[in-house]
């Protein structure tokens, strides 16, 4: 318990209860009491609420902007998505529709977008239902179309794909190719997904920025560190092939960790794993500091659910508690600046380009070329 009176906390916070009137309440009391634990992972959830249901807005995809004199929106970015995986379509990319940057949409149904205070009005409710655009490459009627579209509710997915593609052409265009970029978004079966889809294929890259920032937690961090501290031991040549890493798939340039205040959980316990290996770098911004891990939670009476911490890691010279109400320190401190990054410089990123590109003047590897093969006729 940390070395808290719970007895003490219990009656002081009981005071508040006859003032508890909706659940909610009940909730924010709960919270800010196990709040007075200064533990990670502490949650409370759930409960017995009236049901409200939301009504999902349709979402193109797109950024767009009113023609003042039309009244028409035109289309200003178009998020390209990955149309195979519902999660990540994007409306206007659907085969036949034929949209691009610059043009108009006239109408939405029938109804002209003109007439509507914004054009999401006519949108709401049509998330993952066909609807009808009067669309035109100019703001006026004369040749315009229908198209049909599948408006998605959450845009978050495409903005997110769009950010990190725009990353690692930005890493690949300031290093001429040599260098690579993952971006981990968290510690479980999405994060380890966009690890392997991003990693394997720029494994032959002479250096390695790997992104945990944002990282939201989780638990595979000892699967990704095991892939990225493969060790060379040999190298295999095979028929009409040519030489490879023995083990496969191991990565022989330098790496560096780019962290920041929101890497949380294993998101924390990444850059620790890759600091105390001596992967390489850490760079950005201390991280959150929550590693006291949860397992199942407890059901209350009423449907809610408590989460208790449960498990904590100590130092392995047993001296002490590690990462939990402090976090992993980088070894070079960027703090962004907010305006720059609004307008789309990433400062922590370009540090970790400037280091990576250093190191890979002393630690950069090549494999050898194929030695002269073995004579072993014996009678020569």
């Amino acid at each position: 318990m940390n070395g808290v009176d719970w007895k003490a906390m219990r009656d002081k916070y009981a005071a508040l209860l006859p003032f508890v009137n909706h659940r909610n309440d009940l909730t924010y009391l709960l919270g800010e009491l196990i709040g007075e634990l200064n533990n990670g992972h502490a949650y409370v959830a759930g409960g017995e609420r009236p049901d409200n249901p939301r009504i999902k807005l349709g979402l193109l995809g797109a950024e767009l902007s009113r023609d003042a004199a039309s009244r028409a929106y035109r289309v200003d970015r178009i998020l390209p998505g990955e149309n195979w995986d519902d999660a990540t379509r994007s409306p206007l990319t659907t085969i036949g529709v034929n949209l691009k940057a610059g043009d108009y949409i006239l109408a939405v149904n029938g109804t002209p977008v003109a007439s509507l205070p914004n054009l999401y009005d006519a949108l709401i409710g049509t998330a993952g239902k066909q609807v009808i655009l009067h669309v035109n490459s100019t703001s006026n009627e004369q040749g315009a179309r229908d198209v049909t579209v599948v408006p998605t509710a959450d845009e978050s997915p495409l903005y997110y794909l769009a950010w990190v593609q725009k990353n690692t052409d930005y890493v690949s265009k300031k290093t001429n190719g040599q260098v690579g970029y993952v971006h981990i978004p968290d510690m479980g079966q999405p994060g380890l997904n966009e690890f392997t889809k991003h990693y394997f294929p720029q494994i032959r890259k002479k250096g390695l920025i790997v992104d945990v920032r944002g990282n939201g937690g989780g638990f595979v961090s000892p699967l990704v560190i095991d892939k990225l501290r493969r060790a060379l031991v040999m190298i295999e040549m095979s028929r009409n092939g040519v030489p490879d890493t023995n083990p496969s798939n191991t990565f022989l340039g330098p790496m560096v960790t780019l962290i920041d205040e929101f890497s949380a959980s294993d998101g924390d316990i990444f850059p620790f794993r890759f600091k105390t290996l001596g992967l390489g770098k850490l760079i950005g911004k201390r991280t959150w500091g929550g590693v006291v891990g949860i397992r199942n939670p407890l059901p209350l009476v009423d449907g809610g659910q408590f989460f208790r911490p449960e498990f904590a890691p100590y130092s392995k010279d047993g001296k002490g508690w590690v990462i939990e109400g402090h976090g992993v320190d980088p070894d070079i401190v960027v703090d962004n600046d907010p305006a720059k990054e609004f307008r789309g410089e990433d400062q922590q990123l370009d540090k970790g380009i400037e280091e990576i590109q250093a190191e890979m003047k002393t630690k950069s590897y090549e494999l050898p070329p194929i030695p002269p093969y073995p004579n072993r006729n014996p009678s020569s």
